[in-house]
């Protein structure tokens, strides 16, 4: 039987990224998402819910996240959802949802710089024809 497990959430870093490593070595990046919900009551009154998602990218993705993302930037965060669970200082249980991100894309164009690797002319500008940079995708880009 096949199963799937996948999650997409759009929406602004609540805080800073914070990275940190493993004790091989891996880097490990944490930050939280928040999403808006709008609807009006029945009585005409507008509502808005804000959700916090916390998303947590391993790897490279860990790393460029740490360096590009910063508080209030727009995100794509496609993912898992995986329930963590410890065990407090106090004894008691503990779980939290997190997303554990396998694309993170940067929606917006604060502080738009290129990513390792991009070509550039003087100007700071890519040459016409050149790939789009991560910082340079649509809303209208995305698939749904």
């Amino acid at each position: 039987m096949v199963s799937v497990n996948k999650i997409i959430v759009i929406g602004n870093l609540g805080s800073e990224p914070e990275m940190r490593f493993t004790p091989s070595g891996r880097p490990v990046t944490s930050f939280s998402v928040a999403t808006n919900w709008r609807s009006t009551t029945a009585e005409g009154e507008r509502r808005e819910e804000t959700e916090w998602f916390t998303v947590v990218a391993w790897g490279k993705l860990a790393e460029q996240c740490n360096q590009f993302l910063s508080k209030g930037r727009l995100v794509y965060v496609e993912g898992r959802l995986r329930t963590h669970t410890w065990e407090g200082q106090d004894g008691q249980k503990h779980s939290r949802n997190e997303i554990v991100a396998n694309s993170v894309r940067f929606l917006d164009r604060q502080a738009a710089a290129p990513l390792p690797g991009e070509k550039t002319d003087e100007a700071g500008v890519q040459p016409e024809g050149s790939p789009r940079g991560v910082d340079e995708l649509e809303p209208e880009d995305l698939p749904f």
